[in-house]
């Protein structure tokens, strides 16, 4: 640590140096000589003094300084920093400026701290006049900028270091504070001060990382345009931020603006546009810009093909996504687990367990050890087509070569095995999560409850919502109305009415499928009454009944009505879409049943 800090103060001293040796050649463009220094003050020599005696005697033990320090003024730090009469040692100066800074009664000037940066940066201190100077920023603040640049103006006396305006830019940058670095620059600029290359090199790597791209490239131009050094890392940076959230447009920008700049392409930038395309779908630029890259004398690395084929594959292009790897073998370039992954999972995801198998097989036999998302995406394709028996073969396959199951492994086997109706190993799979220490997530608990519901489990379906409540996940609608229809169809309407208060509690507001769930358990058990109760309770809430409302209620009437002419209530069964035709049927039946004629 000691080693790299050394290095670090070695390069700002290298920095400032070549920053003063420019600032000396355009001095006469931004330096004006200070003003005439004021009468000699017989306080700068008292305190000379007694810093001079700090060696043998600590500052806070110096009764000299104690009693000048209830008259000490800022203005006379700062006198006592730019003049130095008595040419005190830097550390000195600093461990006075220190301590006085560390009163509780005394509160430095800007200026005077600014004077003190200056200080600093002529005798190489240059670590320490950037801790200065972004003190000074922390108490300034946002748009402080120009007050800050100002100051420094005002207090260079015979101090001349450009460096001070480098650490000023660099202090607001690494306070967030991108507006006002931008506005040093630019108040550098406008007094014609020396390009702050390190200054601006910082902020620019900062803005890479946390501006926009556009706020970061509209910067890098206007560096640029005032003389700062183009790189290949930063156009390609830029290149990825667009390409990123998909402007790769102005990526392209970016391309192009290079050879402007007396910069060539690297096979980075080359990769990082093609990237671009293929996020935003445009495979035919991705596979153009391969051709240039092709004729420019770089050859197509892993990770061209890597990104070309993974394009390919979310378009379901599977011919092309082998011809391309077949490329690859005839021109040498060995495949990785990434491009075998991405054939895996496609080949699996479009049901071709038996092409996804192949790629495996090749994929071993080149000598690429497959990852856990191999084999996730492996398992995956044999729940898909109902072959449990070899996603749990695999699982086991795992392993033995040293990859632990993950949740998503087990995830993919319990929705899996639940869709097949083993519901017992699917209960075993999720005891092994437990014991793991692997925590069931949303998917997991729904492909249970969902099991548990089709195999007509429904209290057990119960209790693992239960269990899915307490570990703060909140289960779906359909969850909920799954559950219900199991409670209805066994006859428990109670516990169904049950879980919608429970739903209304939680927040959910229960749709018509939910209604019907409810409605059909009632008609079933012949409680008409409660049946319209519900009818009118939902209509009530906003929800709007579907044609499979009213034949719930048709068939229920057809069983459980007392209706003399049933035949054409099942004549009316699937031509009732509305509330009104309901109505009127019930009730047009209603008189009928009740005419003397019928009785």
């Amino acid at each position: 640590m000691a080693n790299l800090n050394l290095s670090k103060i070695r390069l700002l001293r290298r920095d400032a140096s070549s920053s003063s040796a420019a600032s000396s050649a355009a001095g006469a463009a931004w330096y004006s000589p200070p003003p005439p220094c004021h009468p000699h003050d017989p306080t700068l020599s008292l305190l000379s003094d007694a810093i001079s005696s700090s060696p043998t005697k600590p500052l806070h033990a110096n009764s000299s300084l104690r009693k000048l320090l209830p008259s000490l003024t800022s203005g006379q730090v700062a006198d006592l920093i730019a003049r130095n009469p008595h040419d005190l040692p830097p550390s000195s100066l600093l461990a006075f400026f220190n301590f006085v800074s560390a009163q509780p009664n005394f509160r430095l000037a800007v200026g005077c701290c600014c004077a003190m940066a200056h200080f600093l940066c002529s005798n190489g201190m240059f670590t320490e006049a950037q801790s200065v100077i972004s003190l000074v920023v922390s108490r300034k603040g946002k748009d402080s900028a120009s007050s800050l640049f100002c100051s420094l103006l005002e207090t260079i006396s015979a101090h001349r270091s450009v460096f001070v305006f480098d650490a000023l830019i660099i202090a607001y940058a690494d306070a967030d504070y991108v507006p006002d670095a931008i506005q040093c620059f630019r108040l550098m600029r406008k007094r014609n001060l020396p390009v702050p290359f390190r200054g601006c090199g910082h902020l620019l790597h900062r803005m890479l990382k946390n501006s926009s791209p556009e706020a970061a490239w509209g910067f890098y131009m206007e560096i640029l345009n005032a003389g700062y050094p183009a790189n290949i890392y930063s156009f390609n940076i830029l290149m990825s931020r667009f390409g990123k959230v998909g402007k790769v447009k102005s990526a392209r920008l970016l391309f192009d603006e290079m050879p402007k700049r007396g910069l060539a392409p690297s096979i980075v930038s080359f990769n990082t546009l093609i990237s671009g395309y293929c996020k935003v779908g445009d495979l035919e630029d991705g596979f153009g810009l391969k051709g240039v890259m092709e004729k420019s004398g770089f050859q197509a690395d892993v990770f061209t093909y890597s990104t070309l084929i993974n394009g390919l594959c979310k378009e379901s292009r599977m011919e092309d996504a082998n011809l391309l790897l077949k490329e690859m073998s005839e021109k040498g370039v060995v495949p990785n687990y990434v491009i075998f992954t991405t054939l895996i999972d496609q080949q699996c995801k479009n049901g071709r367990i038996d092409m996804a198998t192949d790629i495996y097989q090749q994929m071993l036999s080149t000598g690429v050890r497959p990852d856990l998302v191999t084999y996730n995406a492996l398992i995956n394709g044999h729940c898909r087509v109902g072959d449990l028996k070899e996603a749990r073969k695999l699982k086991e396959e795992m392993k033995l070569i040293g990859l632990n199951p993950d949740k998503i492994t087990y995830t993919t086997l319990i929705d899996g095995i639940c869709k097949e109706g083993d519901m017992e190993s699917a209960l075993d799979i999720r005891k092994e999560m437990v014991e793991k220490g692997i925590e069931l997530d949303n998917i997991a608990f729904t492909a249970l409850i969902s099991g548990l519901c089709k195999a007509g489990r429904t209290v057990d379906a119960e209790r693992v919502l239960r269990e899915m409540l307490k570990v703060g996940i909140r289960p779906d609608d359909a969850t909920y109305t799954m559950i219900m229809d199991g409670f209805c169809k066994k006859g428990d309407t109670k516990m169904g009415f049950q879980l919608l208060k429970e739903m209304q509690s939680d927040g959910h507001v229960p749709g018509v499928v939910t209604y019907n769930v409810l409605m059909n358990g009632l008609c079933k058990q012949g409680q008409m009454k409660n049946a319209k109760m519900l009818l009118d309770a939902m209509m009530n809430l906003g929800v709007v009944p579907d044609d499979i409302t009213y034949n719930i209620l048709l068939d229920g009437h057809c069983k459980h009505g007392n209706f003399v002419n049933i035949g054409k209530i099942r004549d009316e069964k699937g031509l009732v879409q509305d509330y009104a035709s309901y109505t009127s049927l019930v009730n047009e039946l209603a008189k009928a049943s009740k005419s003397p004629r019928n009785r």
